[in-house]
């Protein structure tokens, strides 16, 4: 082989070596984004989980508040019970797998959630079924990719893009998620539409230890296009990871709670 032919051989396998080193970084980021979506989800939620919160849904001329009491076990199974006001008080929500539904008690009937019911406001907040009762479908239906670091509210944080994946039955097109490098906590969250145009902004604040564990107790999910309006969302008791049997999440159980 002369030496020209020896120096291309060279020049290719550096070449090949480089591209397959990137490939394998490409890989690593992948799977990295994922594991912090995923262990984001858990920081929040643990293996199981039991709240109570006060939501506060504001308005340019007015606000209503209302309370509630929520459990989940892992990511297919969540309950959210409304204990205030007495209009609302008995109202519930159930996801058990990809399967949601409500319970009105009013008129004593349980409406399931079909997937074109997802972006419908819950309870009249800015909130959706989907933000609030599919929460988990953030680390399974989407795929993850880290754009970049960025400090919020002193907290240095990850960039995560979340682009849903092909035929999943969500809402929102892409996420873009502020997860702290840290704690792992959702410091900022936006919601971007099929025409990747931002719908709502979460904002998180108030970190506080609940349960054995940091969480940012208040949340404000703000629309982008309607000044003056957020809802609130502020957690007061936490307890995780504690048994609690898959028979708990069940439309019997929805219609049967009680504060």
């Amino acid at each position: 082989m002369n030496k020209i032919s020896g120096r291309m051989v060279h020049f290719f396998t550096c070449v090949l070596l480089l591209t397959l080193a990137q490939l394998v970084i490409a890989d690593e980021r992948v799977l990295e984004a994922q594991d912090i979506v995923r262990q984001s989800d858990k920081q929040m939620r643990g293996e199981s989980s039991y709240s109570v919160a006060t939501m506060n849904i504001i308005r340019p001329d007015w606000t209503r508040s209302m309370t509630m009491k929520s459990w989940t076990k892992g990511q297919d199974l969540s309950l959210v019970l409304v204990t205030a006001p007495a209009k609302d008080k008995g109202s519930a929500s159930l996801k058990r797998f990809k399967e949601m539904w409500n319970w009105i008690p009013s008129i004593e009937r349980v409406i399931k959630i079909a997937p074109s019911m997802l972006s419908q406001s819950w309870m009249g907040s800015d909130f959706t079924n989907d933000d609030l009762i599919n929460q988990s479908s953030i680390v399974v239906d989407y795929d993850h990719q880290i754009v970049g670091q960025e400090t919020v509210d002193g907290d240095n944080s990850y960039i995560i893009d979340a682009l849903a994946k092909p035929d999943a039955p969500v809402v929102w097109n892409k996420v873009r998620l502020w997860i702290s490098t840290t704690s792992f906590l959702q410091r900022r969250v936006e919601f971007y539409d099929e025409f990747n145009e931002l719908v709502n902004t979460l904002e998180t604040s108030e970190i506080k230890s609940l349960g054995g564990r940091m969480l940012a107790t208040k949340m404000a999910m703000i629309p982008a296009d309607k000044p003056g309006q957020r809802t609130e969302f502020i957690t007061h008791e936490a307890q995780f990871n504690f048994a609690i049997d898959d028979s708990f999440f069940s439309q019997q159980q929805m219609k049967a709670l009680r504060d």
